[in-house]
């Protein structure tokens, strides 16, 4: 068996007896109508988009709840639609990984064109200009990670690709974000059809980062007298396009051997992984857990398919923010990130492995219950103590996700000001809290600058995992050993006053001496780490 429409056809029953949920929709059918009738385009052809929104579309085309399936775009690795999507006639298997040990496996059909963004293939990017002009498009939705949306360093200067994009003009802009806005203004030249651009990404109020980009790429062309005047009120016109605030929700680990060793003793073949020229890691298969989350902001001016249907949750902005700050400030991403850290630093490879160890769950523990869930706001539609709950006693612990520290640990300087600061900022708010009661979030803080020191609790040096800001912030840790000697933290205070960094000014609100005191205990020898969290959890 393979992973082509052809095998599909050709060996179905040896597919459904091997386990496997298939396609139920009229293939043929369904691929003419999102041909001729576009609805949703998604750009970000990763492995969370594949086992989430992808699956949800394929079991409304099952049910005859939607007639039309999804379109893939990649805009940044195009070898991802080359070398994975292609060859498998856009096919995916999703190993849904389950704490009791089974394994639900399901071919994913839903996917039914995929496209890059590329300007140089003309045949490629007129089939994404004719989707932007059908009056049927409803939605461009996007999951290209948070650092896709910015447009300026850290100084606030345009990044070289925006910059040149400006100058460009729609006809000729390069970036991804830049040749997505040329999309855009193509929909506004054929009479400023309707559209919602909704961000999936993992962010705080992601959807206003990629008004900011629209609106960013808008205004230059039209001060440059590029674009059509109408087209920067275009994007603002909340009746013509809406930028709603959403929360996704589900842990999609790199593809993991042992899920590819099940789904060959099972006969199906040619399921080996690629890596791309850009270091993407792609597979035919998406490993991923059963739970998901996605609350999206029913903002949608020109319609939306029924995605309530398949679990999706629509609701108000209001509503959204409160779900995602319960998610990303307290009940799941600070935890996440702090196992990272002192996962990388104690030499762990699963993340499910951190939480045999009494004092990490503990420390992830305290984190939610005890510092993070009093300023937690209730959005309603979900509770943020059972989510908790599921996190740490059912999601993290679960032995069956492969999912590791280091790629938790990626771009965590982008991380902390969200995932600890809000809570920080909350607590000074909060007349009846006070931030000195904050305890385990500075030991974070300080495991972090630990961490940067890239020597790793035996005192091995490591990788630190990418993230943009480790050549400005690593000079700061340079020059400390691993020793008892007494250290000049004050070198630590321009990195611990740095808002970006932090959310917060941790001089200003008075946490710094003690990171520094954490970091000290932290950095004072081999086993120090091990020894701190002993002491202080």
């Amino acid at each position: 068996m393979k992973l082509t429409l052809k095998s599909l056809r050709d060996n179905r029953p040896d597919f459904l007896k091997a386990g496997y949920r298939l396609p139920e929709f009229d293939y043929e059918t369904a691929a003419e109508t999102t041909r001729r009738s576009p609805v949703w385009i998604h750009f970000g052809a990763g492995n969370i988009f594949r086992a989430f929104q992808a699956n949800v579309v394929q079991n409304l085309l099952n049910r005859g709840v939607m007639t039309a399936g999804l379109i893939a775009a990649e805009g940044y690795d195009y070898e991802i639609i080359e070398k994975m999507y292609r060859p498998h006639d856009n096919l995916s298997i999703l190993a849904t990984l389950k704490a009791d040990n089974t394994v639900e496996k399901t071919v994913v059909g839903s996917i039914l064109e995929a496209l890059v963004l590329d300007r140089a293939d003309a045949s490629q990017y007129g089939r994404l200009l004719e989707i932007f002009e059908a009056p049927s498009l409803q939605m461009a939705s996007f999951t290209i990670t948070e650092k896709g949306y910015a447009l300026t360093d850290p100084s606030g200067k345009p990044l070289p690709g925006a910059a040149a994009d400006y100058e460009k003009g729609p006809q000729a802009a390069d970036s991804y974000l830049g040749k997505v806005v040329s999309l855009l203004y193509h929909r506004y030249e054929k009479g400023a059809l309707p559209i919602a651009m909704v961000s999936m990404d993992n962010c705080s109020h992601n959807g206003d980062k990629l008004r900011a980009a629209v609106t960013a790429f808008a205004d230059a062309w039209c001060e440059r007298g590029l674009a059509d005047a109408g087209f920067a009120g275009y994007v603002r016109d909340p009746k013509k396009v809406s930028y709603p605030w959403s929360m996704i929700d589900k842990i999609t680990p790199r593809p993991d051997a042992k899920v590819e060793a099940l789904l060959r003793a099972d006969g199906i073949g040619e399921l080996e992984a690629a890596v791309t020229s850009k270091n993407t890691y792609v597979a035919p298969f998406v490993n991923a857990e059963e739970c998901e989350y996605l609350v999206i902001e029913d903002h949608f001016p020109n319609g939306r398919p029924p995605l309530e249907q398949g679990g999706v949750i629509f609701t108000d902005r209001e509503t959204v923010d409160k779900v995602e700050k319960m998610k990303v400030c307290t009940c799941l991403n600070p935890l996440h990130t702090a196992l990272a850290i002192f996962g990388c630093l104690l030499g762990y490879e699963r993340i499910s492995e951190e939480m045999q160890n009494p004092l990490l769950k503990k420390l992830v523990e305290r984190i939610g219950y005890q510092e993070g869930l009093p300023v937690v706001v209730d959005p309603g539609i979900l509770d943020p103590k059972e989510f908790i709950d599921t996190v740490v006693n059912l999601r993290i612990p679960n032995p069956f996700m492969p999912d590791t520290p280091q790629r938790i640990a990626t771009d965590t300087s982008q991380k902390l000001p969200i995932r600890f600061g809000e809570t920080v900022k909350a607590y000074g708010r909060r007349p009846d809290l006070s931030v000195r009661d904050l305890k385990l979030i500075p030991l974070v803080y300080a495991g972090w600058l630990r961490y940067l020191m890239a020597l790793d609790d035996a005192g091995h040096p490591f990788s630190p995992s990418s993230d943009p800001l480790l050549p400005q912030v690593t000079p700061y840790v340079e020059g400390y050993a691993l020793s008892g000697e007494e250290k000049d933290l004050s070198r630590l205070d321009p990195l611990l006053s740095n808002e970006t960094v932090f959310g917060v000014d941790l001089i200003k609100v008075g946490m710094a001496d003690l990171v520094k005191s954490y970091f000290a205990q932290l950095s004072a020898g081999p086993g120090a780490v091990a020894a701190t969290l002993e002491k202080y959890v």
